[in-house]
């Protein structure tokens, strides 16, 4: 009801009653124009977030980490402020829920969730509750045919280089991949507690330090060290070492005869997020059959969404780099939660290794 008094008196100008009238009103919450996504670089068509923006108004700015630890490194040091969506490795969703740092999501708040393969959501400890799988793949060996002197198949090709490959090896700055490699070619499990059996990990990746030109992920451009030869044998993810292909004919990619990890990637909105309702609608207009389909072809990667996987061209769902054989993952493994004394212990191995 609009209060008289305002009328009489000293108010009696309309204009100055008009403005009191608006002041007086609740404020109400701005929408968002621009979302923050903490992500892996080139892991986003843009053309997708162009489209996103057209629909909505609604721009996507992104943050780029090189590793899991730097992410979490990220928003150890935010808690989570600033960002409005994160990349989530499945082994940190726990505990990155536990700090209360992620946002519950459900099919209310994104209903394209009905086209997810359930298994994908349910992988990993509290990842239903608290993420979305974004994409998924494998760890392997990317090589050029043409200077490496052999065929490849085993993680030792790698961890023991022959001499002619002597510092052209690239590895991969990641605490639980790099160990991961070293604990498969040794036969253990890629989640191993068993200190004795890290210990023979760490002697193994010590060894092949001196042949190591680097441990930065090598980058899946023309530029790429794999393509102008600089490294010629890496550490890689299967997407990557697709991206990378498109630059040289004679690069391969190999998933190591003793087996590898098998990586699922989520989304997940972060609860320190003002955007939230937007932050989820991108989530869902990622999921939409048609996008999450060009997503996959852009990034390379196997798409967890089912109905955008029924609209990939056949060569994409018949390419074994991308969805490798049961067979051929027989020996691979998921990462899973492990004890914090072993990844104290993993973290000291790898600053060994790599700080």
């Amino acid at each position: 009801m609009t209060n008289h008094k305002v009328f009489s008196g000293k108010f009696r100008n309309p204009w100055i009653a008009l403005i009191l009238i608006v002041l007086s009103l609740p404020l109400q919450a701005a929408e968002p124009r621009e979302l923050a996504l903490l992500s892996w670089q080139g892991y986003m068509d843009p053309e997708i977030v162009e489209e996103f923006r057209q629909r909505t108004g609604i721009s996507v700015k992104q943050t780029y980490f090189e590793s899991d630890a730097a992410r979490d490194e990220v928003l150890l040091e935010t808690g989570g402020r600033g960002y409005d969506i994160a990349l989530i490795n499945g082994a940190s969703i726990r505990i990155l829920a536990k700090r209360g740092w992620l946002e519950p999501i459900n099919e209310t708040d994104i209903p394209n969730l009905k086209h997810v393969d359930p298994h994908w959501r349910a992988l990993h400890d509290k990842a239903e509750t608290y993420s979305v799988p974004y994409f998924w793949g494998t760890l392997g060996i990317a090589y050029r045919k043409d200077l490496v002197p052999f065929a490849v198949s085993s993680w030792m090709d790698l961890l023991r280089p022959e001499k002619e490959i002597q510092g052209r090896v690239a590895m991969i700055s990641d605490a639980r991949d790099l160990i991961t490699v070293a604990l498969k070619a040794l036969g253990y499990s890629i989640n191993s507690t068993d200190a004795k059996e890290l210990a023979a990990a760490e002697a193994l990746l010590q060894a092949q330090a001196p042949a190591v030109k680097t441990y930065k992920y090598v980058s899946r451009g023309k530029n790429s060290a794999l393509v102008n030869g600089q490294v010629v044998m890496s550490m890689i993810y299967n997407g990557g070492a697709l991206e990378v292909q498109e630059y040289h004919d004679e690069i391969a990619f190999v998933l190591p005869k003793e087996g590898s990890s098998i990586w699922v990637d989520y989304l997940s909105v972060l609860s320190a997020s003002a955007n939230k309702a937007a932050a989820k609608q991108f989530i869902n207009f990622l999921n939409e059959p048609e996008i999450a389909a060009q997503l996959a072809q852009f990034v390379c990667f196997a798409t967890p969404n089912l109905a955008a996987e029924a609209l990939l061209p056949e060569d994409f769902r018949n390419d074994p780099v991308i969805y490798p054989s049961e067979e051929a993952l027989e020996n691979s493994e998921t990462y899973r939660r492990l004890p914090a004394r072993t990844e104290k212990l993993r973290a000291t191995i790898f600053s060994r290794l790599v700080d």
